[in-house]
């Protein structure tokens, strides 16, 4: 079984939309646990346009399944994760204004800075998990900084996916089995959805835990929140 953890960015965003407290965050993020959900992801950005610094705060006392806190580790966002300290942190690329997380680490060019991000959480006895593309060299330097996990950026497996899936899944299937023998744990995340779930998940071993929000919070709005994760764990069995 791969675990599901659902990032609440999205539900922010809407709250954000009008001010106010509707939806309640916390709430959705309990409500997501309740359903079955087996972990909680965000990813806070300086601009707090959705999950907002305070948010994580007051999550991390309400969450009993596992919090997983991702994003670029500039200062703000180190201090954040060293005063929550999450089951798990996941050191992201991203440029302060990116929209949303689309690209993964070049490990071996930014090799020094990792490893220091990752001694820091290390240290605090926190889970560290490294966001790379399903490359072997970027794999093989992401080890090397002692970080627990990748996580696999699966936007280009989802890209690819209608138009040949084998050719799609074949690099991830690769870099899981790499990352293995390295004695690294193995998560995903972009763009996955129940129409390319089942697939990477049948053909990718050794999968942990996927970090799922967009499509998921989009389902929801069709099916509801509760039947959605349902058919997301579903796809993952």
């Amino acid at each position: 079984m791969i675990n599901l953890s659902v990032n609440i960015n999205k539900i922010a965003t809407l709250r954000n939309s009008r001010g106010g407290n509707i939806p309640d965050v916390l709430k959705v993020a309990q409500d997501c646990e309740r359903f079955g959900a087996q972990g909680i992801t965000v990813h806070p950005r300086p601009d707090e346009r959705h999950i907002r610094y305070d948010d994580v705060y007051r999550l991390k006392p309400l969450i009993h399944t596992e919090l997983n806190i991702e994003g670029y580790p500039d200062k703000s966002f180190v201090d954040l994760v060293l005063k929550v300290r999450p089951n798990q942190v996941t050191l992201v690329p991203d440029a302060p204004d990116a929209i949303t997380s689309n690209a993964g680490w070049k490990t071996k060019a930014h090799f020094d800075r990792l490893s220091e991000w990752v001694d820091i959480f290390t240290e605090k006895s926190i889970r560290t998990s490294i966001f790379v593309y399903a490359d072997e060299e970027d794999v093989e330097w992401a080890a090397k900084t002692g970080a627990d996990r990748i996580e696999l950026y699966t936007g280009p497996y989802a890209l690819k996916y209608a138009q040949d899936r084998e050719a799609a899944v074949a690099p991830f299937v690769r870099a899981a089995a790499q990352a293995r023998q390295l004695g690294m744990g193995i998560n995903a995340g972009h763009d996955l959805s129940l129409e390319n779930l089942a697939f990477f998940a049948s053909k990718v071993n050794w999968i942990e835990e996927v970090s799922i929000g967009h499509a998921l919070v989009c389902d929801a709005l069709y099916y509801g929140l509760e039947k959605t994760i349902n058919l997301y764990k579903a796809r993952l069995m």
